[in-house]
């Protein structure tokens, strides 16, 4: 974004999308005051540049039975570029991790991880603490989500 030049229109398509990705063209244009054909030029122009990098659904935790959300905090007792790239690529290859961020603080790795229920979270924990540079974990439940996938706030 910082060698792509954005403007009040650009700002307006990008809320939008992230609102509903599946406005069409023409829904689009009409939103912003521009005719489709110069709106799906700035689409395709802020896909290309990177500042979109995917469409997709977001579904309902609940009507899947997710209804477990923890928040997992993770300290490695080694820091060397192979065990963490290890620990890395195992976190990324579990579906139930569905964030993780690398931190500062008394932890290295915060986690979020949907599961069914506790019994399912127990059997992913066990598994997972079976990573060998795995030194601490500390997990939380939540108990009621207040804000979950909000909008970037585009300045």
């Amino acid at each position: 974004m910082r060698n792509l030049k954005i403007d009040r229109i650009d700002r307006m398509l990008l809320e939008a999308l992230q609102q509903d990705a599946r406005l069409t063209t023409a829904e689009l244009a009409e939103l912003v005051n521009l005719s489709p054909s110069p709106c799906a030029r700035r689409i395709r122009r802020l896909e290309q540049a990177g500042l979109i990098t995917r469409y997709r659904a977001e579904l309902d935790k609940t009507l899947l039975d997710l209804t477990v959300t923890s928040f997992v905090q993770v300290r490695l007792d080694q820091h060397q570029r192979e065990q963490v790239e290890h620990f890395e690529h195992a976190v990324g290859a579990m579906p139930e991790v569905i964030q993780c961020h690398s931190v500062s603080g008394h932890f290295d790795y915060l986690l979020q991880v949907i599961t069914t229920d506790i019994d399912t979270f127990e059997h992913w924990l066990r598994q997972f603490r079976q990573l060998t540079a795995v030194s601490a974990v500390d997990s939380s439940f939540s108990i009621r989500t207040i804000k979950e996938n909000g909008a970037l706030p585009i300045q």
